[in-house]
C-alpha cells in the first residue's frame, strides 16, 4: 500500500477548500464534543454524596445524557447528582436531592414531584463530582414552571 502524496500544491489545495467551507461547519467540527461547562450557580445547595435513588416522586421527568469530551462516546455507570426545589420544599429539603448512574448509552432519568420556581425561576442543578472527570455543575431553567420534564446533557472531560 502506497503513502498519499504531499506536494506544496495538494497542501495548498486542502487549505483552500477548509477556507472555503462554510464557517459553522468549521466551527461545528472542532466544538462538537467539547467538555461542558459549569454553569454560574449550578452548585447552590449542592450536597455531596447525594444518596442512589430509583425515584424521588412523580410528575416531572429529569433526563439527559453524559458523553466523553473528544470523541463523544457515551459513559456508562457515570453518577449524576439531581436536586431543585420541588412540591416537596426547596433545594435544601433531602427527599429532593438523589443520584443516579447513567446506562450503556450514557443515559440517565429521575422522576421527581414537579419543580416549582425559586428565585422567579423554574430550575433545576446537577452535578459530576467524580474522580474519573473534571466536575461539572448546571443549573438549566425551565421554558415554563409548567413544564413536566427536562433535559441536561454533561460531555465530560478528564480530571
Amino acid at each position: 500500500m502506497n503513502a498519499p502524496f504531499y506536494n506544496r500544491r495538494s497542501f495548498l489545495a486542502g487549505g483552500a477548500a477548509l477556507l472555503s467551507a462554510p464557517m459553522g461547519l468549521v466551527a461545528q467540527a472542532s466544538t462538537a464534543f467539547a467538555p461542558t461547562q459549569t454553569m454560574r450557580g449550578g452548585s447552590n445547595n449542592y450536597s455531596p454524596n447525594a444518596p442512589m435513588v430509583e425515584k424521588l416522586g412523580e410528575g416531572f421527568l429529569m433526563s439527559g445524557t453524559v458523553l466523553k469530551a473528544g470523541t463523544g462516546e457515551p459513559l456508562q455507570n457515570v453518577r449524576i447528582q439531581i436536586w431543585a426545589a420541588t412540591t416537596l420544599g426547596g433545594e435544601r429539603e433531602p427527599r429532593n436531592h438523589g443520584s443516579v448512574l447513567t446506562d450503556a448509552q450514557g443515559a440517565y432519568r429521575l422522576e421527581m414531584p414537579q419543580i416549582v420556581p425559586n428565585f422567579g425561576q423554574a430550575h433545576a442543578h446537577l452535578a459530576y463530582d467524580d474522580k474519573a472527570f473534571k466536575t461539572v455543575f448546571l443549573r438549566p431553567v425551565m421554558d415554563s414552571p409548567r413544564d413536566t420534564s427536562l433535559r441536561a446533557d454533561f460531555i465530560l472531560a478528564p480530571a
